[in-house]
């Protein structure tokens, strides 16, 4: 029975430290004034009829804060490379001198950084939901446990750990969006 209890919590906890890492790389692809190469994180280009990350077609590097260099490894792709970015509607139109595509960050607008630290802060929403989605999970398999002939103490202190690591993983959601609210919001 402790096992089982053990199992339910160590589980709990795999899957909350999955909903931080997804958060922390939703934040990533959301741009903060500086140019970043995760921001093309995501975007496929069609590679010869399949479906490719950007990442996998192209060197992708940072030339200074504002600008992003793309360089294919086969000049062919370099129409794909920009049809795709022009798709993923990251708001950057690149620019192709027929070797590289090159993206200009433009500078945020304080509207526009508005609007980005709303959509960070629903991200971290939807995180705290699937945490709690997670506690409430485990709750229940504690309580399954509790029916198959688990102590009410074991019960009760097994709960508490699980609460416990909810607000654990709660703050650290709240700590992520600080951060990257502050980063969006200094000029």
């Amino acid at each position: 029975m402790a096992e089982d209890l053990a199992l339910v919590i160590e589980d709990a906890e795999d899957s909350m430290k999955k909903a931080i890492l997804h958060l922390e790389q939703e934040l990533v692809k959301i741009r903060a004034g500086k140019a970043n190469p995760n921001m093309l994180d995501g975007i496929n280009v069609d590679y010869y009829g399949a479906p490719t990350p950007i990442n996998q077609v192209a060197n992708i590097s940072v030339l200074d804060a504002k600008t992003i260099s793309i360089q294919p490894w086969e000049k062919n792709m370099l129409a794909a490379i920009e049809r795709a970015i022009m798709q993923a509607n990251i708001g950057i139109t690149p620019q192709n001198d027929g070797v590289q595509i090159r993206l200009f960050l433009p500078p945020l607008t304080e509207e526009r950084r508005k609007e980005l630290v709303k959509k960070a802060s629903g991200e971290g929403e939807h995180t705290k939901v699937g945490i709690r989605n997670v506690r409430r999970d485990a709750i229940e398999a504690v309580k399954k446990l509790q029916k198959d002939g688990l102590s009410e103490d074991a019960a009760k202190d097994a709960e508490e750990e699980i609460q416990a690591l909810t607000d654990k993983f709660i703050a650290q959601v709240d700590k992520h969006l600080a951060a990257k609210e502050k980063e969006m919001m200094t000029i």
